[in-house]
């Protein structure tokens, strides 16, 4: 019991790491929720529950820099609440195999979008500046993808961090810092409200899921903190490199069985 207890804390914190510096920590605490006997539906459902603590430490500790960009946060709490519901009331609706192949593809797609997001936002500027309805049909698009993004999040929690930069990176975020604080804003608002959805369900496991969740508080607070130190190529060149290992991680957990 002691063991299980130091493996899922060890799991949680590294996980509130690295979701707190790039994301994808579930890429640790849900195999790791697997590993001592939690079912899929489950450990999916508990994941959710116990990174939500570090989101909520790494998005306060970026709090100065999400009070940057204010007047854009109501927009992304209020699609992530309606993301999150979606999200989670599909997972609870649709088995959870039906959407494990697709995984792989997603976080593909969300890495190669995170590093080329930059010079895709200069290409949209200039085709806005060329078609007056363009900006709005931008933000109607962004908006779409935003909901797209935390809907997946309130289904299956794993890379929804990287696929939020990706968002980020597309719609012209460029300091790093500020990214991952919305960033964590987004999980944070998902997570929460896909959490009371899985709650009133039952399919949380508690006693290991609190474990997890502390792990999360202690290690995403460090990291955000420490993040915030280091020079913003650095951090972003963490984020490509750990999205790129996560991405291989499920294409061969996916494709290998």
């Amino acid at each position: 019991m002691l063991l299980e207890i130091i493996f899922l804390f060890g799991a949680g914190f590294l996980g509130g790491i690295l979701n707190s510096i790039a994301g994808g920590g579930s890429f640790i605490t849900f195999p790791a929720l697997l590993f001592v006997g939690v079912n899929p539906i489950s450990a999916n459902a508990t994941n959710t529950f116990a990174s939500c603590a570090g989101y909520l430490s790494g998005a306060y500790a970026f709090r100065t820099d999400l009070n940057a960009h204010k007047k854009e946060l109501p927009k992304v709490v209020f699609i992530g609440l309606i993301g999150g519901i979606l999200g989670a009331w599909l997972l609870l609706q649709t088995p959870a195999s039906l959407f494990r192949a697709a995984i792989p593809w997603l976080l593909l797609f969300a890495t190669i979008l995170f590093i080329f997001g930059g010079k895709a936002n200069n290409a949209l500027k200039k085709l806005a500046s060329h078609h007056h309805h363009a900006p709005f049909l931008g933000r109607i698009l962004l908006s779409l993808m935003l909901l797209s993004i935390c809907i997946y999040g309130g289904f299956f929690n794993a890379g929804l961090g990287i696929i939020s930069l990706s968002y980020l990176a597309l719609a012209g975020y460029t300091n790093i810092n500020a990214m991952n604080g919305i960033k964590l804003l987004i999980s944070s608002t998902v997570s929460l409200i896909a959490i009371a959805l899985f709650i009133s369900d039952g399919v949380i496991a508690w006693d290991k899921g609190i474990i997890v969740l502390i792990g999360t508080l202690v290690g995403g607070y460090v990291a955000a903190h420490v993040s915030k130190r280091l020079p913003q190529h650095y951090v972003r060149a963490f984020v490509i490199l750990a999205s790129c290992g996560i991405t291989l991680y499920f294409f061969i957990e996916v494709y290998s069985a």
